[in-house]
């Protein structure tokens, strides 16, 4: 059942918010594997299973490994059965082994649900949701991406938070198992009810823009035209995998830095308190950069944008080195912050 077939037309308003607004539900959701909210489980788990920060660490790394690897067949997969079925399938999914993290006592069992979760978070609800966001928005790719990532630092503050609160109430296990829940109340129905693949299969056009009444007034409306490339045609272009493997680098980038965070203020004595504070600061920062990344790359090119978003993340990630103060903390978190939020937004409407 999809509903999108009856409210698009009958909404009182550009139904791509609605797609906007579900695909922000996934967006959301997909942190309860995000490497910041697993940093809230490193000390609770490593105390009561005695591992290794690095082998908890070393799940994000393998599922991350193991996204790239998959990231072409999601591709394949968002083309050939849609953006719907990929992300509510991938939402079902990552509610799933979200939940099943709670019963990890061994790490094998750890690495196989936490990385399963983080393959979903790296690639197919990414993947999925600019995809179809990028479908219904033409000249406001920029802020609707922008807008998507937005929602994605709701998810950065959220999931963290309502972790450490849920982790002092009922420890890390049920922790684990309400946040699977969790990803299934926000995101599952939205997802499989009212998405739509593009504006066309529901009998409107991208933007909300109103159909031409005539010849006359189509060759003088201005319409928003792009080239539509097959992924044959695509994969020959050396743009694409110059694009991917730079993406590719600024997420190992982000990753790393977003799973050690916290756990590095707190080695060189800076605190928990601060550690959570810089953490926030990131999040919150991802959202605000988003947005502004999202009306930047509407008026700059994105090869400029895209170096510049690269620039500042490596900066940011070397200035922690620097840091030995509170201050410092807190300013190169969200300058971290900024970066990611261009990250986040800068390459789907790249690869678009």
């Amino acid at each position: 059942m999809n509903l999108a077939n009856i409210l698009a037309k009958r909404t009182p308003f550009f139904y791509g918010w609605v797609i906007l607004a579900t695909s922000g539900s996934t967006q959301v959701v997909r942190n309860a594997a995000a490497s910041l909210t697993l940093a809230v489980f490193m000390y609770p788990m490593a105390d009561d299973l005695g591992w290794s920060r690095t082998v908890l660490a070393g799940a994000a790394s393998a599922g991350g490994l193991a996204s790239t690897f998959l990231s072409p067949a999601t591709g394949w997969a968002v083309d050939k059965y849609g953006a719907r079925t990929v992300l509510s399938v991938s939402v079902l999914v990552l509610g799933i082994t979200t939940f099943l993290t709670g019963w990890a006592t061994v790490p094998v069992f750890f690495y196989i649900t936490y990385g399963i979760g983080r393959v979903i978070f790296s690639s197919p609800v990414q993947i999925g949701s600019s995809v179809v966001v990028s479908r219904w928005f033409i000249k406001s790719r920029g802020r609707a991406n922008g807008i998507l990532s937005f929602c994605h630092s709701i998810g950065m503050t959220g999931f963290p938070l309502m972790a450490s609160i849920l982790i002092g109430i009922y420890g890390w296990q049920v922790t684990w198992q309400i946040l699977g829940v969790a990803v299934w109340i926000v995101a599952l129905l939205p997802a499989f009810l009212f998405l739509a693949e593009t504006p066309e299969s529901v009998g409107v056009l991208p933007d909300g823009e109103t159909p031409p009444d005539n010849e006359g007034e189509a060759s003088k409306q201005d319409t928003a035209e792009e080239i539509s490339w097959t992924l044959r045609e695509a994969m020959k272009t050396p743009a694409l995998w110059q694009l991917a493997v730079g993406t590719g680098f600024l997420y190992v980038i982000q990753s790393g830095t977003n799973i050690h965070m916290a756990a590095y203020l707190q080695d060189i004595q800076l605190g928990s308190k601060v550690a959570a504070s810089a953490v926030s600061l990131t999040a919150v920062f991802t959202g605000l950069g988003g947005l502004g990344w999202g009306l930047i790359i509407e008026k700059v090119a994105a090869r400029f944008c895209y170096a510049l978003v690269a620039a500042l993340m490596a900066a940011a990630a070397l200035l922690f080195i620097s840091v030995n103060s509170p201050l410092t903390a807190l300013i190169v978190a969200s300058l971290f912050g900024i970066s990611l939020g261009g990250a986040l937004v800068i390459p789907p409407v790249a690869f678009a």
